[in-house]
């Protein structure tokens, strides 16, 4: 195959490497640059011709695969009608249609819709609507959004603000004020040093005294990943969430689902409030909702949230909130085409089946090498964690970690994967198959014993 892209070369590469600002750090990713050219299904193709399978979606995000050709046709055809609508003067007939369609297959009545993006602009915009909320019911000294460490939330301000991973937050700080941090649900290195289930939930509990310390008055909303990504995959007790709902309830506070990763089918059902039983007062998705072809995200509220938002100009300004592409036409017939595909392919079906299968491909690997300590996850969301001893829980030495060095020999035999120093996910689309799941998985488990063998 002919590259499209000049290959860098000792005399060019850093020319090349200098025209583009890339996710990793640049001078580091520079010595073995991956540039992809092509993709279809569960696979990618670089300039070179060298194929991966792709385990993560590209970033959580290939929901129904790579060159799906219904949401292709959908994204062409709608450019031939209409491409842009003037946001600040109205909508259009696609936006309307797929706001509907949201409010159908989300959890019980959370039927309003706010198009964005993408998964910053998306939290953010849920940061504001709890904000304007309380202000709008007599309350506005409800201002502090309560989120975790170990979180990710999004790259724009008040986004990162939320979020609790210091890598990302120190070198951007002073961040807005008004967010406080408290520990995840760690279960397997509890941080209250604590053993599930006789633990009295405490990593949710403890929520309840952090309010009142900080003055229930003050507090507009809780805003958490119902699975968090960036701390490994955390996978809370069943009990976690429904607790969660009660102290918010108990203090009128609203409770936000980041599901910008698990949402739209991604842990077996359509969304994550759906797979632990828990209605929040908020969703937030992206990522799988765009299936990556197009820039596309949306918070839906609960019926009760929106109606305070409606009422006469001269006393309720709306929801102040609002970006330049928000509800294109061309992207919600995308995500139009991508929930029609998951919901007459039964996606979220194949998702809880593969996950399953990608459970056992992990357990089987855990039992061969014994140094996995933890499997975590839901559906085609889940990850492992490596450890030096599986009694005390050690841990390999952070650098270069053992998961980066597994993660990095599988990318160079064609296993596309997260991978972090302690940890390694999986996300594949929705479309996985079951032979793919084994090869993803047996790619791994050639990984691992090749670096235990190092």
């Amino acid at each position: 195959m002919t590259p499209h892209l000049p290959l860098p070369t000792q005399t060019t590469e850093e020319k090349f490497l200098r025209q583009i600002f890339v996710r990793d750090q640049m001078a580091e990713w520079s010595k073995h640059p991956l540039v992809m050219e092509r993709a279809d299904g569960v696979f990618y193709w670089d300039v070179t011709g060298k194929r991966y399978y792709d385990a993560i979606s590209g970033i959580y995000t290939a929901s129904v695969g790579h060159n799906n050709r219904r949401v292709i046709e959908a994204i062409k055809k709608q450019l031939d009608t209409l491409h842009f609508s003037p946001p600040m003067h109205g909508t259009n007939p696609i936006a309307v249609q797929l706001a509907n369609l949201l409010a159908e297959v989300a959890p019980d009545d959370l039927s309003t819709v706010k198009f964005e993006c993408g998964g910053s602009e998306v939290t953010e915009a849920a940061i504001k609507l709890a904000r304007q909320y309380h202000r709008l019911t007599g309350n506005p000294g409800k201002y502090k959004i309560i989120s975790r460490y170990q979180s990710w939330h999004g790259s724009t301000m008040g986004s990162l603000a939320a979020s609790g991973l210091k890598s990302r937050k120190t070198v951007n700080e002073p961040l807005p004020a008004g967010f406080v941090k408290v520990f995840p649900p760690t279960c397997y290195r509890c941080p209250f040093g604590k053993s599930y289930p006789d633990c009295g939930i405490t990593c949710a509990t403890i929520v309840d005294s952090v309010i009142d310390m900080e003055d229930p008055s003050t507090v507009a909303a809780i805003m958490v990943e119902p699975i968090g990504h960036t701390g490994g995959v955390i996978d809370p007790p069943e009990e976690y969430l429904r607790i969660l709902r009660e102290i918010c309830d108990r203090h009128n506070i609203l409770l936000i689902f980041d599901e910008i990763i698990t949402g739209v089918g991604r842990t077996g059902q359509m969304f994550a409030a759906q797979t632990f039983g828990v209605t929040p007062d908020v969703i937030c998705t992206g990522k799988g909702l765009s299936g990556g072809y197009i820039p596309l995200s949306a918070m839906i509220c609960r019926k009760g949230i929106a109606e305070a938002f409606w009422g006469p100009i001269e006393k309720n300004p709306g929801f102040v909130e609002g970006h330049t592409w928000e509800g294109g036409p061309v992207a919600c017939a995308g995500g139009i085409a991508i929930i029609h595909e998951i919901l007459e392919r039964d996606l979220c079906r194949n998702s809880r089946e593969q996950g399953a299968r990608l459970r056992s491909g992990f357990e089987r690997i855990s039992q061969k090498y014994g140094i996995i300590g933890d499997i975590r996850g839901k559906g085609l969301f889940q990850a492992i964690e490596f450890v030096s001893d599986l009694k005390t829980k050690a841990q390999f030495p952070a650098k270069p970690g053992f998961g980066v060095r597994v993660g990095k020999r599988a990318l160079e035999q064609g296993l596309l994967c997260r991978f972090d120093p302690h940890w390694i996910a999986f996300g594949p689309a929705l479309t996985v198959t079951a032979e793919q799941i084994d090869e993803m998985v047996a790619i791994l488990d050639k990984c691992i014993g090749e670096t235990l063998a190092e």
